[in-house]
């Protein structure tokens, strides 16, 4: 048999992580589905044509994403699974076998379910959106679906990303900052990007030396948070800076700001401010912490069929 389709691995992910309610690692879970659904040793060899992915892992992670999306499952690390309290509650209250309807909907009923910011904080983007809805349809065009799979596959990733960056050390994280900075464009060097982070560091966690002389430099702040950044955080970052003597600071952390760090930055105009969803974009973009795969995508040459220019 063919490795069944993702929605199919939902059930058995879900009942595997509820017989296991502390979590479980996700391999442990990708090969529970695969022996529920009879995936045989053969079909558990079959790659993604894009990578050296099994499938049925990728499908299985595919179905864990609508879980956790569902708010029936979450990633408390990395690698480990894990059933909430809504998912217990789902599971007892849907009897198996779960519906058709029922698989439908979680496999297709959340997909545009973001992170939603920690309470009291504000979005740095212009916008800020928790559902929206897909526009997705059969009258799609394949250009418009290979975008919209595209935007879901970036959407998936920073989730994860920001998962991984809540467990990781602060001293990790801020070296997880500068190599992303590092990779921006600041620094001649790595070299030029030092972590000073630790205890007395008067709220500097990194310094950037913009040239060879060291004569510009910007400074970093790097808070790996749950809870919302608020105003007294930034003011004593800028207090840090103004005992530096620094014209430049960039404050980055895993979570958000209030609206009240946010006025507060504005007003001062020399501090930068990056949250968590910004930054996992930035991870994205510059390839820090992710792996890129190219996609070969055929279109046919009108150019090389132009006889007249031949």
């Amino acid at each position: 048999m063919a490795v069944p389709s993702y929605d199919k691995f939902i059930e058995p992910i879900l009942r595997y992580l509820v017989a296991h309610p502390t979590g479980a690692p996700a391999r442990d879970a990708h090969e529970a589905s695969a022996q529920a659904l009879g995936i045989s040793d053969a079909d558990r060899q079959e790659l993604l044509a894009s990578s050296s992915h099994p499938i049925y892992k990728n499908r299985a992670g595919w179905a864990h994403d609508r879980l956790k999306r569902a708010g029936l499952s979450s990633s408390p690390r990395r690698g480990h699974w894990q059933i909430t309290e809504q998912g217990l509650a789902f599971a007892q209250s849907h009897p198996a076998p779960l519906s058709p309807k029922d698989v439908e909907q979680l496999a297709v009923g959340f997909i545009d379910v973001r992170l939603k910011p920690p309470p009291n904080s504000e979005s740095l983007a212009s916008v800020e959106l928790v559902e929206e809805c897909s526009p997705t349809s059969s009258v799609a065009s394949p250009d418009d679906r290979l975008a919209e799979a595209v935007s879901e596959l970036r959407q998936t990733v920073a989730a994860e990303l920001l998962e991984t960056l809540g467990s990781v050390s602060p001293s990790f994280f801020e070296t997880i900052v500068l190599d992303l900075l590092h990779r921006m464009g600041y620094g001649a060097s790595r070299a030029d990007l030092q972590r000073v982070g630790g205890s007395g560091d008067g709220g500097i966690d990194g310094v950037i030396s913009l040239d060879k002389l060291g004569l510009e430099k910007v400074y970093v702040q790097a808070k790996r948070w749950q809870q919302a950044v608020g105003r007294p955080e930034v003011q004593a970052f800028y207090g840090a800076l103004a005992g530096q003597r620094a014209n430049k600071g960039v404050f980055i952390t895993t979570s958000a700001y209030t609206a009240q760090a946010i006025g507060f930055a504005k007003s001062v105009e020399r501090v930068v401010l990056v949250d968590g969803a910004r930054l996992a974009e930035l991870m994205i973009d510059n390839e820090v912490g992710v792996s890129a795969r190219t996609v070969k995508v055929p279109k046919v040459d009108s150019d090389y069929f132009d006889e007249e220019s031949t």
